[in-house]
C-alpha cells in the first residue's frame, strides 16, 4: 500500500494509478453522476483506504477510499468521519464500515 501525507497527495496518486472517477455517497449506492455511474455494494470492492487527521482542526478528519467495480472501473470516494449520520442502506454501511475502523 502507498503512503500519502495529505488528501490532495492521495487523490493525485490514486488518479495516476487509474482511480479517475469521483463518487458521492447516496442512500444505497455510490454515484458518479458526471459519468452516469451508480455502484451498489455488490458491484464494487474497496481496494485501499487512507485516513487523514487534521493537525489543528478535528473537522479536517477524512478518509479516501480507492474503489474498483466488478468490471474494472476505478474511482475514489472521500468521506468525512461523520458520513454515517446520513441515511444509507445497511449493506452500504456495512461495506464502508468494514474498512473504516
Amino acid at each position: 500500500m502507498y503512503s500519502y501525507d495529505t488528501i490532495v497527495d492521495a487523490l493525485n496518486g490514486l488518479n495516476e494509478r487509474g482511480y479517475t472517477l469521483n463518487f458521492n455517497l447516496k442512500q444505497d449506492h455510490l454515484a458518479c453522476e458526471e459519468h452516469d455511474l451508480f455502484w451498489h455494494p455488490e458491484q464494487f470492492e474497496i481496494m485501499e483506504v487512507y485516513r487523514f487527521e487534521g493537525m489543528t482542526d478535528p473537522d479536517e478528519q477524512a478518509a479516501v477510499y480507492a474503489i474498483q467495480s466488478v468490471d474494472g472501473k476505478k474511482g475514489v470516494f472521500v468521506s468525512a468521519y461523520g458520513i454515517y449520520s446520513d441515511p444509507i442502506s445497511d449493506e452500504l454501511l456495512k461495506k464502508m464500515q468494514m474498512h473504516h475502523n
